[in-house]
């Protein structure tokens, strides 16, 4: 039976739950009121990375006792706003406590695996059909340290991700200087995760993929949804600033505006903003050749198609403060610091910052499933730092919990109800 599905958000996991509702011969609506891909959206200024390895939630046990230390540096990679403290300290509670024991990490990362697991090969086959297979590469990612006791400082993490199968190979000094020569010598040991990838320029692919959706019939309204309308437990409409769409059923997916939206169903969840920046330098080729993680300067670097990405921080300090660009400038200078072919002082003509908003549950893990109101309704957000990575097989479930189908991988960790 054709249903008429109403997709809230055209970010990446929006984009890719219209696909796959589509391919079920389903009639849908978009609805969205900015451009697909534009700069507004968290899908566009992402580290690009493809990390099918990033099961690890965002807090690990012990970091309680470095809330002091975020409270009093602004610019560390983790920095909370004494102004937003009282709004956020529940959400900072529960994100404390999802990394409290090992146990507590092993059950998110178990969780985790198998909404990632083949992420790139997913995604790959999307940017083919989109017109984009070029966006798209696996060539695995490196975390790169000082040494191999740098590494061994995190082998909690390590230890976890081997548990849950995932495989990487170590490689001294000599074996990263042939694969990555870019990099400054006195990093002499990396963990190379073959199976994870990376997108070369996260807004252009979104932006192909919603004009795919459309291709195939979808339709994109430029508004923003505000509400619904139920006729007892069934969805009769979403309604919009400019006035009702009638639609069988809806998919919550639009970032951090998701949460006014699920409390309208009256599902009260604790989705915050992770307040990420990022710098991209323009016209320096110094020859990386993959994304890479840098353990001691907190670098989240990229080669994309427009040039060197370098993404990262976390501030929590609400939607509408204003940015604080000395956060993006850390990302810039962390550059300069890691790969010795940039110059000193980069032009400032040839660097470009960018704020966003990763809209994150506090246990590091999304909201996947039905709103308690209406089966009519399914929650697809809060996917946090794993947003790009993720929305391959979250776009997948979302069409298979529409079409009454056992989805292929287990969802009671994204429960919405473990939260309420």
């Amino acid at each position: 039976m054709t249903r008429h599905v109403a997709i809230i958000g055209a970010g990446v996991v929006g984009a890719i739950s219209a696909l796959e509702v589509l391919r079920d011969g389903n009639r849908v609506t978009i609805i969205e009121p900015a451009e697909p891909g534009g700069e507004q959206a968290a899908s566009y200024g992402n580290a690009g990375w493809l990390s099918s390895h990033s099961v690890i939630p965002p807090a690990e046990p012990g970091v309680w006792k470095k809330v002091p230390k975020y409270l009093s540096d602004p610019l560390g990679p983790l920095a909370i706003r004494w102004r937003y403290l009282p709004k956020a300290a529940p959400w900072l509670f529960r994100y404390l406590r999802s990394g409290w024991t090992r146990a507590a990490i092993e059950k998110t990362a178990r969780g985790l695996r198998p909404l990632l697991e083949n992420a790139p090969l997913l995604h790959a086959k999307l940017a083919e059909e989109a017109g984009v297979a070029h966006l798209v590469e696996r060539a695995g990612v490196l975390h790169v340290y000082p040494s191999r006791e740098a590494f061994e400082a995190d082998s909690l993490a390590w230890a976890v991700r081997r548990k849950v199968g995932i495989e990487w190979l170590e490689l001294d000094s000599d074996e990263l200087r042939q694969r990555e020569p870019a990099l400054h010598p006195r990093y002499r040991f990396a963990a190379m995760v073959e199976e994870a990838g990376r997108c070369l320029d996260p807004g252009a692919y979104v932006a192909a993929l919603v004009a795919l959706a459309e291709a195939r019939g979808a339709t994109l309204v430029r508004t923003r949804a505000t509400g619904f309308r139920l006729d007892g437990d069934r969805l009769a409409a979403v309604l919009t600033e400019d006035g009702e769409i009638a639609c069988d059923v809806a998919v919550i997916s639009s970032g951090i505006r998701s949460k006014p939206l699920a409390a309208s169903l009256g599902d009260k969840l604790p989705l915050e903003t992770e307040r990420g920046y990022h710098a991209m330098v323009e016209g320096f080729d110094i020859g990386l050749r993959h994304a890479v993680m840098v353990s001691d300067a907190k670098v989240f670097a990229n080669p994309m198609a427009n040039g060197l990405r370098s993404a990262g921080q976390v501030e929590i300090a609400g939607v509408d403060a204003e940015p604080d660009w000395k956060r993006a400038e850390i990302m810039r200078d962390g550059l300069v610091h890691v790969f010795p072919g940039l110059p000193e002082k980069l032009p400032p003509e040839k660097v470009k910052f960018w704020m966003g908003h990763r809209p994150s549950m506090p246990d590091g893990r999304p909201c996947i499933g039905f709103a308690r109101a209406t089966k009519d309704v399914v929650y697809a957000f809060g996917h946090g730092h794993i947003g790009l990575v993720s929305s391959a097989r979250t776009g997948r479930v979302v069409a298979q919990l529409i079409g009454g189908r056992n989805p292929e991988i287990p969802l009671e960790p994204f429960d919405p109800k473990r939260f309420l």
